[in-house]
């Protein structure tokens, strides 16, 4: 039919059912219908009774109005079987489409949303009352009729969902159907009477929805009558209505969802009520009071990432938080996150075995502080977090540092040959030996194998050589308008590759996934996006990028950073080889295992099969959402993911989720999965970057104070590595956690007096 829309489905009950008429299915029609075009609707049903005389009853929901069409049906059947039966058609002003004298109609704004409900005569009449345009309380009945179809609809796919996480996994599918309704003015009407916001029942979202309904009915009476359900008036199966048995009750949901983040991430002490959690990597293996230092100052999550360090550096992580957290009597868990198949540059040639010591100097180059030098054996470690030093230096020979007295001079020569002292200016006595805190007033180069001299009059030279000083971390400076080749070639070959021109740098990446994906105009993005360019060329082996942007200076890139390709359509592995191995050390030493890059049920399902495999049911799961596909599939991987009985949580992993979905989106995604996840009742990770001013530097922006006010509507914050981390955790808690007393903010009463008021 020329300008017809044409829709089809199927009204199908279930053969086993005592009560087939009361069969109730949802199929959502959303799509764009201009003004005057009419829809042709073609239904089929089927019912398993000898004779069955009904009424299937279509309504449509645009904006706050509704529109029905009713179908008069009847099934002969002899032999008891089940039969398809006619179908119905309506066009034109039948239809839901267009609505008379509604003059917000547009075009392609316009969004319909149809239902299809196979019922009997009481229920005919209940829908048929909701159809009229009427108040707030009618609407609010529409939708709760809609939210329990699409439950009805959904039921199959609900029965496959373990049971700790049936009730959840069914509020969430109550909350998608809410969410695919044009709800607007609604949610204005309900304001306007003082009631609920819609945009925050996820929770609950059944059970706020009727109590609403039951109290605009009490004010229109004046009487409240507890006993009365409007579930009551429109479904009689008991297991429609979740007043009954009280699994849908906000005060249930509540718990469930409490429930399930100690599942997660363990029970809170002190009264705290969200998690701090801490990553660290081989800095807590050199430091003996780290890890001690940081469950005392609020963490209760240690976290590891196995794209670093390796099974011994792991071990010796989790032997510290074990003691430690014995020790204190703080519970603490381990989380071990998966390296993924994310994309990373590849290690650079390493560069000299030297370390810098500077004093602070003014504006006119003279030193206004010595730089704080740190003198230890290799045994002692490195010093407390709470001591700030500038540079640590170890030795060979505990004895020399024991025969060093406050005042000494130490004299050296650097590696370019400069002749620099150290004087002594603290002695510590440790468990492991002596150190001596030296102040240098010089700038100096300090290399492996320096030999440090002490000379007195009254005792005789003593020497001491400095050892293991790390080799510099590599990197390239890339600029606005710079080339970077990246190969396939390791390391070693990085060097041989020829460059023929100025401002060409070269960097490697094993993964052919990226070799695989990319073509001439997509743009790329490097260390979770601080430096972006654009693809000029490509073949098996190279990828060539114009930089397009990087800080004025040059951006510094170096091994293991991050590369995005936002645009391009790449396909990973769910698991690579790597996170198979892996995860056997994360099975046997930790309680929560992270899954980097989920993109959709396909690496759901494959995560799912390698936990059964290894009988890990009890092993708690974090979905870190990464990527584009994994925030728009992430309803569809919670409800595979509820399948199993293991404890669930999800990762709002910021640094690279703003690279793939754009800086100015990344607010409205991060509010989206809090949302759904609150609506699931699944325990949300708030990571990346988290008061990294103060990790790193030791004082917080005040952009950050406020991002990390706001993870108090979280079950866990996440911080990252830094030099002040302690000090980030002890800040962050006090954020979090301290008493409403103490934060309470009043503005000061203001006292009218007489005169104020003639």
């Amino acid at each position: 039919m020329s300008g017809v829309s044409s829709l089809s489905t199927s009204l199908v009950t279930n053969p086993t059912s005592r009560l087939p008429h009361r069969a109730i299915q949802c199929i959502d029609f959303l799509g764009f219908v201009p003004k005057g075009r009419p829809i042709n609707v073609t239904l089929s049903w089927r019912f398993p009774v000898r004779t069955q005389v009904g009424v299937i009853q279509l309504f449509g929901l645009h904006r706050t109005k509704l529109k029905l069409k009713s179908f008069a049906f009847s099934v002969p059947n002899e032999n008891d079987q089940a039969e398809l039966c006619d179908s119905g058609t309506c066009t034109g002003d039948e239809m839901l489409v267009p609505f008379e004298n509604d003059e917000n109609l547009k075009g392609p704004d316009e969004e319909i949303v149809s239902s299809v409900l196979g019922t009997e005569v009481d229920l005919l009449r209940t829908v048929e009352h909701l159809g009229s345009k009427g108040s707030v309380v009618e609407k609010l009945k529409a939708v709760y009729l809609h939210v329990l179809a699409s439950e009805q609809w959904n039921a199959s796919q609900l029965k496959l969902c373990h049971r700790n996480y049936l009730d959840s996994a069914t509020n969430l599918i109550h909350y998608l159907a809410l969410r695919c309704l044009d709800i607007q003015q609604l949610k204005e009407d309900l304001t306007l009477v003082g009631l609920m916001n819609l945009e925050i029942i996820n929770l609950h979202v059944l059970s706020s929805l009727n109590a609403s309904i039951r109290l605009l009915e009490a004010l229109k009476s004046n009487s409240l009558n507890p006993k009365d359900s409007i579930s009551a008036g429109i479904f009689t199966e008991k297991r429609l209505d979740p007043q009954n048995d009280g699994k849908f009750t906000i005060q249930a949901m509540r718990e469930k969802a409490s429930s399930n983040s100690e599942f997660l991430l363990g029970r809170l002490q002190d009264g705290r009520t969200t998690h701090i959690m801490v990553t660290v990597g081989q800095e807590a293996t050199e430091n003996e009071t780290f890890i001690t230092d940081l469950i005392k100052a609020g963490t209760s999550i240690i976290r590891i990432n196995c794209a670093h360090g390796n099974p011994s550096i792991w071990s010796e992580i989790i032997k510290r938080v074990k003691e430690s957290s014995q020790m204190l009597e703080k519970r603490c868990r381990i989380l071990m996150d998966l390296a993924g198949p994310k994309l990373r540059t590849g290690k650079l040639k390493s560069g000299p075995s030297v370390v810098k010591i500077s004093p602070k100097k003014n504006a006119s180059g003279n030193v206004v502080f010595p730089a704080q030098v740190w003198l230890s054996h290799r045994e002692a470690g490195p010093p407390p977090t709470h001591l700030s030093q500038d540079t640590v230096l170890f030795l060979d020979d505990q004895q020399f540092l024991s025969e060093l007295e406050i005042g000494d001079t130490i004299r050296f020569s650097d590696a370019r040959g400069k002749k620099r002292m150290l004087r002594i200016s603290k002695k510590i006595h440790v468990f492991s030996g002596t150190v001596c805190v030296a102040e240098c007033t010089r700038t100096a180069y300090v290399q492996s194998g320096t030999e440090l001299h002490l000379k007195g009059k009254k005792r005789r030279s003593q020497l001491g050589k400095v050892v293991d000083v790390p080799a510099i971390e590599p990197y390239i400076r890339l600029r606005v308008g710079d080339l970077l080749v990246i190969s396939r070639s390791s390391s070693s070959e990085l060097d041989k590759l020829p460059v023929t021109m100025s401002g060409t740098h070269k960097i490697t990446c094993s993964s052919g996934y990226l070799f695989d994906s990319v073509k001439p105009g997509e743009p790329i993005a490097f260390d979770d996006g601080k430096i972006w360019g654009v693809i000029k060329g490509t073949d098996i082996s190279e990828i060539i990028v114009s930089i397009t942007h990087a800080s004025p200076k040059g951006s510094k890139l170096g091994s293991d950073k991050s590369i995005n390709i936002p645009e391009s359509n790449i396909r990973f592995e769910g698991l690579t080889s790597k996170d198979l191995m892996d995860l056997e050390f994360v099975a046997a030493h930790a309680d929560i295992v992270g899954v980097s890059f989920v993109r959709d049920i396909h690496d759901i399902v494959v995560l799912r099969q390698e936990l059964e495999k290894r009988k890990l049911q009890n092993l708690g799961v974090i979905l870190k959402i990464e990527t584009k596909s994994g925030f728009e599939n992430l309803p569809l991987m919670l409800l595979e993911a509820m399948k199993s009985s293991n404890p669930l949580g999800v990762m709002i992993a910021r640094g690279d989720l703003a690279v793939e979905c754009g800086w100015e989106m990344l607010a409205d995604i991060q509010e989206e999965i809090i949302s759904l996840c609150g609506a699931a009742h699944i325990p949300v990770v708030w990571a990346t970057q988290v008061l990294e001013s103060l990790v790193k530097s030791g004082v917080p922006t005040r952009a950050e104070i406020t991002d990390a006010a706001h993870g108090r509507r979280v079950r866990c914050v996440m911080l990252n590595k830094g030099k002040h981390i302690v000090k980030a955790v002890s800040t962050l808690d006090n954020i979090l956690h301290s008493k409403s007393a103490e934060r309470k903010v009043d503005v000061k009463p203001i006292l009218l007096s007489s005169h104020h008021l003639r």
